[in-house]
This record gives C-alpha cells, sequence and structure tokens, in this order.
C-alpha cells in the first residue's frame, strides 16, 4: 500500500512480510472452544473427564478399590484423575466441581466391598451408584458417541 524503505544500497524498495503462524490458528481456536464451552467441556473433548474420589479415612480395601476403578477407567481409554489423600470428601469434591470435571467415582467401604462406584456429575450432584463396569461402559459409550453434558 505504498510502504517503502531505503535499503543498504541506497535504493527504495518495497518491504516484504512473510508470516507463519504454525500453531496460532489452534491456540486461536482453542480459546474460542473454551469460552463456547465456558470451561465446560462436553465429556468427550474435557482434559480430566473422571475424577476417581476415595472416602476418608483411605483404608486399604478403599484404596485398592479406588485403583481399579482409575485402571479401569484408563484402560478405558478415558482420562481419569485419583485422589487419594486424607481430605474430607467434601474438599476433594469442591475442587472438582470448580475445575468442571464432567463425572466423579466416589469410593467408600459399602462401593469398594461391592464393586460399586457412587456416580457424581458437573452441576447435577449425585446420580446414585454403579457397577463399576457399567459406569465405565457408559462413559465409554458416551465419550465414543461424543455425547454432550
Amino acid at each position: 500500500m505504498g510502504a517503502e524503505y531505503e535499503g543498504q544500497d541506497g535504493q527504495r524498495h518495497v518491504p516484504v512480510m512473510i508470516h507463519r503462524a504454525m500453531l496460532g490458528s489452534l491456540e486461536r481456536f482453542i480459546g474460542v472452544l473454551t469460552e463456547h464451552y465456558a470451561g465446560e467441556f462436553p465429556l468427550w473433548l474435557a482434559p480430566v473427564q473422571c475424577a476417581v474420589i476415595a472416602v476418608s479415612p483411605v483404608t486399604p480395601e478403599i484404596e485398592t478399590a479406588a485403583r481399579k476403578t482409575h485402571e479401569a477407567l484408563l484402560a478405558a481409554g478415558l482420562r481419569s484423575e485419583l485422589d487419594l489423600s486424607s481430605d474430607n470428601i467434601s474438599e476433594k469434591i469442591k475442587p472438582r466441581e470448580l475445575q468442571k470435571v464432567p463425572y466423579m467415582a466416589v469410593v467408600g467401604g459399602r462401593e469398594a466391598s461391592a464393586g460399586t462406584v457412587a456416580v457424581r456429575r458437573h452441576k447435577k450432584g449425585n446420580q446414585g451408584v454403579l457397577k463399576l463396569e457399567e459406569f465405565v461402559g457408559k462413559l465409554k459409550a458416551d465419550v465414543d458417541a461424543k455425547a454432550p453434558l
């Protein structure tokens, strides 16, 4: 648009700019997605799809069941995190709600002995108790179908 500069040779030259943004478009796209979902990504897109939470005090039986749940989720190709900390249950759930984790699988003594998990959904609270295999299958099916929250 009429821009010129004086080169080292003393002549007037038209500037040329080469622009390459390998990740710029991807970063903008992720920003648009995050804004669109307000951070509440659908299950298939969420960075952490399920948090496995062990009820305190974490006994060896509860820890084993929580690890089994976590490993079953990972084996199904789901993104999961495991919380075996000594915090009380509300101190474990609140951060996951703030992080907008779509599902939480709570494992206590009853669940450990029965092979079940108490299911919580983001913003919807307690969803009842499911057999571990049924829960993992449901999440896997939702992810495969790319179902919205």
